[in-house]
Order: C-alpha cells, then structure tokens, then sequence
C-alpha cells in the first residue's frame, strides 16, 4: 500500500515537531516585568501530563502528515488544541512556586507555534469539507463556547495574563465597549455615507475619477499620522462651534479616532459599490426597464440586490481593518484595546500588551468568519436565475 504525504501536512508537522523539540513551552518569571526562564514541555508539566500531552500532538502530527479524511484531521486538531489549551493552564499551577503572589508563567514560543500549526491544521480541514456558510458559523460558535467554558472554569487563572485581565477586569470591558463602538460606528457611518456616494460616483461618470483618486490619497496617510492631523481642527472645532464639546468633538479622545477611521473606511465602501453596480448584467436592466421599472425600482430591486455580494465584501474588508486600527486610538486618548497594548509596552510587561492583543485579533477573526459566510449566503444564485 502506497503512503501518501500532505503537502500542507509536512508544513504543519515540521512546525509542530519543532515547538515540541527544539522550544520552550512556558516561562517562569519572578514577576511581571522580568525576563524569566524557558521550561521545555517535559519540564513544564508533571511527568505523566507532559507525556500525556505529547502522545496527542503526535497522533495529531500523524494525522496532519498522511492524507487522511478531513473529519479525521480536523478531530486530531481540536483534540490537540484542547490538550494544548488545558496544558498550558496546568503548567501555570505546577511552575508556580508555592505562596509566591509574584511569580508569572507565559505561553513560551513552543506553545505558540503548536497553536498555530494545529489551528492551521483545523482550518485547513474546514476548508476542505466546504461546509456551508451557516455551518462554519456553527463551528465558529463552538469554538467561541468552548474558550468561554475554559475561561469560566479557571484552568488558565494561574497564568500571568489573566492575572493581568483579573486586576483590570472592570476597566478591560469597559475598553472593550469602546472598541466596538469605534469599529462599529465608524463603519455605519462609511456606509451611511460611503454607498450614496458610490450610487452617484456610478451614476455620474466625471465624479468618480475624483473621488476615488481623494479617497486613494486619504489611503496613503499613515494611520497614527491622519490621527494627529486631525486633532487641531477637531480641537478648533470643539473651541469655536457651540455645542461642539457637549456631544464629544474634542482635540483628543474618540472624536479624531472615529473620523480617522471613517475616512480609511469610505474607499472600500465607494469603491466596491461602484464595482459592483457597473457589474450587473446590462440584461437585467434591460428586462426591468422592459417591465417599466423606474430608476429607483431598478437600483433597489435589479441592481443594489445583485451587487451586494462585492459591497458586502467592502464592509467585511472594512471592520476587519477597523477593529485592527481602533488599538492605535489608544494612543490618542480614544481608549479601546489599545490602552492594554501601549501601556504593556511601555511597562515592557509583554503579557499585558497580549490582554489587549488576543481579543484584538479574536474580534477581527470572528468578524471576517461571519461576513464571509454571509457574503456567500448572499452570492448563491437560485437555478431558475442561472437557467433564464
């Protein structure tokens, strides 16, 4: 019988064998701020753990090598995740020592890297048994209420970023309402703006050289500097126009974070409504004007349904790039997931800068996993439609 190799598998086990023999699992610090001490896997964990733990990753390595069924390599995935998840916490409470109120353990970069192999493993196997959209949803969902319950159960207390997340706890959802009001609100507001202006720079040909060129210009100022460049006049704004200050335009703070990002988000939004709109098959609009539509019962009937797909794309792209670009609004006082970040940096207590950063990256993730599947709900086309 002929073995047969995964190209992707060889990847994914070169990665995994490489952070269970050559890296450290997890690092013991003598605080918060300190570098502190690489413990290899074995070391990190008691013996009959440690053991336990590579005999999963192995099978897991196996599964991902040989091309097998995806069901198979996605279950050999999750089970090397969740040993990976589980072990780590434990190894927090065997490294601690005992009383030590001080004493920090961190994922090291071995445990890193087997996330990332076998998350890329996981992922991979989804792709291949091409769920349908509202299945990947579920999974995403499961996914989400199996680290809740982990969280919830207290495996991971002992390590130091939820020793971080426990004395913040109150101001961390705090900031974290902020985060989402920031990507969120900034990205209705595109919107809101953004698909009037695409229907007209559509409708009305000489406007759409200029206002996509201006919007391609606004896309090649950085992002902390478009933030600075708007805090004068916002600041003249909240000096000089009544009312200004009362409803939050300031110099500083959520106001010049929220336009920054409203105007990163206007491209994407315009650009794809246009694309979109001069996509629509000239039939379609010849067979509505044959039925006498008016203009406006063509644009949201005929042609604004058929184009939702590529402007749904432009919102996915948008929120992504969004929830990633409000962590830099910390830097200017608009708070978000970013005042973990800049203090942890400026603390050089590198798992504080993760309490702002995993959740960071955990939103974008589930964001691009929802709006895909909805894109693709939106861009499945009915038999009859393909046959006429």
């Amino acid at each position: 019988m002929r073995v047969r190799f995964d190209k992707l598998g060889i990847v994914i086990a070169l990665l995994a064998a490489y952070g269970v023999l050559w890296s450290s699992f997890a690092t013991l610090k003598p605080n918060r701020i300190v570098q502190g001490q690489a413990e290899a896997m074995l070391q990190s964990l008691p013996a009959w753990a440690g053991w336990g733990l590579v005999g999963v990753l192995v099978v897991a390595i196996a599964a991902a090598l040989f091309r097998t069924s995806p069901w198979i390599k996605l279950l050999a995935a999750v089970a090397a995740l969740a040993a990976l998840t589980l072990s780590i916490g434990y190894a927090a409470t065997f490294l601690t020592p005992a009383g030590n109120a001080y004493a920090r353990v961190s994922p090291a970069s071995g445990f890193w890297i087997l996330l990332f192999a076998f998350a890329l493993l996981a992922a991979d196997a989804i792709t291949r048994l091409d769920p349908p959209p509202g299945m990947r949803v579920l999974f995403l969902v499961l996914a989400a209420a199996a680290i809740g319950a982990l969280l919830m159960s207290g495996s991971w207390n002992g390590l130091s970023i939820m020793k971080e997340y426990s004395g913040r706890a109150d101001v961390f959802w705090v900031e974290a309402g902020k985060h989402v009001e920031l990507a969120l609100g900034s990205l209705f507001a595109a919107v809101l703006v953004g698909l009037p202006l695409g229907i007209l720079c559509h409708r009305v040909a000489p406007l759409r050289d200029g206002v996509l060129n201006t919007l391609n210009l606004v896309q090649t100022i950085p992002s902390i500097a478009l933030f600075g460049l708007l805090i004068a006049p916002l600041g003249w704004v909240a000096a000089n126009v009544p009312g200004a200050a009362a409803i939050g335009i300031r110099g500083i703070g959520v106001a010049p974070a929220f336009v920054a990002l409203f105007l990163y988000s206007l491209l994407p939004v315009v650009a794809n409504t246009v694309v979109g709109l001069a996509g629509v098959p000239r039939a379609a609009n010849d067979a509505a004007r044959g039925i006498g539509m008016t203009g406006r019962q063509r644009l949201f009937k005929i042609e604004f349904p058929l184009a939702l797909p590529v402007i749904l794309t432009a919102i996915r792209i948008v929120l992504v790039q969004n929830i990633g670009m409000a962590t830099i609004a910390a830097l200017i006082g608009g708070g978000g997931f970013g005042v973990f970040v800049f203090q942890g940096i400026g603390q050089t207590a590198m798992d504080l800068v993760l309490l702002g950063a995993v959740p960071t990256v955990a939103l974008a993730f589930a964001s691009a996993v929802v709006l895909d599947a909805l894109i693709e709900m939106n861009s499945r086309v009915p038999n009859g439609a393909r046959s006429a």
